[in-house]
């Protein structure tokens, strides 16, 4: 699996493969990650990226002509064909099933800047547009990264448990379960009987019984998205 971010800040890219998920990921080769940074495919000599938009406003837009250059820079690196995926906070929400399907993909994410990036290179461009929550962000460098590590926790091998992405919040029962270990007393409050049975099956069942509690209780439009 290859995935290639396109960014003005690789330095950010850089830090988070040496680390957590991505970084064991990037070490035991399951996944080869590259950036590529729309400055590089600049043509003036001042290696411009953006410019005023049309019609007036603040900030600044970037240009079609580096963030294609970019982008098929990258699709040369990947040598197969490639999901290219813009975050922005118009796109439709991240969801736990998407990650899982992207899971298998070879993806390019171009991570916008300034006030976004010109309308005609996301027609161009871009085969679909994701965003990781309905507020404002200063680039999409952090929405990028979180799309990796939801999408890295379904690489086979990625976790230390093979169960792990199995059993993660908003699974088969909706949020997580709440969870304990040692001590078994703190501060007068003991971990549930249950747990210390050595039951395996009681324990699924209250487990999965807390998980529907607490997402009736946190999250209803769970339980509401999934009956409709």
């Amino acid at each position: 699996m290859k995935i290639a971010l396109i960014t003005l800040l690789p330095e950010v890219v850089e830090a988070f493969t040496h680390y957590g998920v991505t970084g064991r990921a990037v070490a035991e080769k399951r996944i080869d990650l590259q950036s590529f940074n729309p400055r590089d495919f600049a043509t003036d000599k001042h290696r411009t990226v953006d410019d005023r938009p049309y019609g007036g406003g603040p900030g600044m837009v970037m240009r079609c002509e580096p963030l294609q250059a970019a982008v098929q820079a990258a699709k040369d690196w990947i040598k197969d064909e490639a999901l290219v995926v813009y975050l922005s906070p118009q796109g439709k929400r991240l969801e736990q099933a998407r990650t899982e399907q992207l899971a298998n993909r070879n993806l390019i994410l171009i991570a916008g800047r300034y006030e976004g990036i010109d309308q005609r290179a996301i027609e161009k461009l871009v085969d679909e547009e994701i965003s990781i929550g309905d507020y404002v962000l200063s680039g999409g460098e952090l929405p990028a990264l979180v799309l990796i590590d939801a999408i890295l926790r379904h690489v086979p091998g990625v976790l230390g448990h093979a169960d792990s992405a199995d059993q993660d919040s908003f699974g088969e029962d909706g949020l997580d379960w709440p969870h304990y270990t040692r001590p078994e007393v703190f501060e007068g409050q003991a971990v549930p009987e249950v747990l210390l049975s050595g039951d395996h099956k009681m324990i699924e069942q209250w487990r999965r019984r807390q998980a529907i509690a607490k997402t009736r209780k946190m999250r209803p439009d769970l339980i509401l998205n999934r009956k409709n």
